[in-house]
């Protein structure tokens, strides 16, 4: 296993121990989440977690739970979540994220709301000072909005791509039907809270890849002499 592998188990394991027995779980997207539900499930079949149920944030996790055994249940059928486990595109220093990069955010964002504790896991190279400076902020659009939607966030003096699939003819295509743009503010996002409520107030948006205020807790990993490390950064704000 190369470092890079090698960090990514070893933050989702240090995930992994904050879960107990009789929890709701969320099952969060990508590679490290990945590693985090099979590490999950590995601790139900040696019995060391029971009576837990995973809420998957995307076909992705769903997928991956089934095979490996471990109970769902469907987000809404639950009052709430104890706890979500989920990765991140970009976090800054108050853990406010940019999350969508597999093009998840909605259900992921659904998920992390219910949550009464969301926990991100991340390598380093995901700590960023201003968020969006190089990361694009995923908007998820209705088929028919799309071009309507990128006309008014460029002139929020941004740039905007209709975000195109690498292994198909056409547009990615989100779980729930819809199509992603991709967004570059000129500068970054220096106020999130406030491009969050401005994007979504557009019409024909129907979510977009800033989460804010709702992360509790960021596990990190890093490679240092050829080990690897995982530790909390403290929140500024």
């Amino acid at each position: 296993m190369d470092l890079q592998n090698q960090m990514k188990k070893a933050v989702a394991e240090a995930a992994v121990n904050e879960v107990t027995s009789n929890m709701i779980v969320g099952l969060g997207s990508g590679s490290t989440a990945a590693i985090m539900i099979k590490t999950l499930a590995n601790k139900i079949k040696a019995g060391e977690l029971k009576n837990l149920r995973g809420v998957p944030t995307s076909f992705q996790s769903e997928v991956l739970a089934l095979e490996l055994g471990i109970p769902l249940i469907d987000l809404v059928s639950v009052p709430q979540i104890d706890l979500a486990i989920d990765g991140a595109d970009e976090v800054n220093p108050d853990y406010q994220l940019i999350k969508g990069g597999g093009a998840c955010h909605v259900r992921e964002k659904l998920v992390a709301s219910k949550a009464n504790k969301l926990l991100i896991v991340v390598d380093q190279s995901k700590l960023v000072k201003n968020l969006n400076e190089v990361f694009p902020l995923p908007v998820e659009v209705l088929p028919s909005a799309w071009k309507q939607v990128k006309d008014v966030i460029e002139k929020m003096d941004a740039n905007c791509k209709l975000r195109m699939a690498e292994k198909k003819a056409g547009p990615v295509v989100t779980d729930e039907g819809n199509l992603v743009l991709d967004v570059l503010f000129n500068g970054g996002i220096k106020k999130p809270k406030e491009i969050e409520k401005q994007i979504n107030n557009i019409p024909g948006v129907l979510e977009n890849g800033l989460f804010v205020d709702l992360t509790y807790k960021v596990l990190v990993g890093k490679v240092e002499n050829n080990q690897t490390v995982v530790y909390s950064p403290e929140r500024v704000n």
